[in-house]
């Protein structure tokens, strides 16, 4: 099991929140996604094997966001 924290920009409400939740939470192999709106932070629980972090980076820019 993989850990990553990204920095994440243009969240700025709950519905951000709920957005990048259900479309990583949604991807094979991610165990968990917690979104800390007032840092920016995005901290994914993930298995490598079954999902990449450039995926992972994709779906969360697909929603709208930048991910440095």
């Amino acid at each position: 099991m993989e850990n990553a924290t990204l920095k994440v920009n243009g969240m700025s409400c709950g519905h951000c929140v709920k957005s990048i939740q259900g479309s990583v939470g949604d991807l094979q192999g991610v165990n968990n996604v917690k979104v800390h709106l007032a840092e920016g932070n995005v901290d994914i629980e993930y298995n490598s094997s079954e999902v990449s972090a450039s995926k992972i980076k994709e779906t969360i820019e697909e929603q709208g966001y930048t991910v440095e």
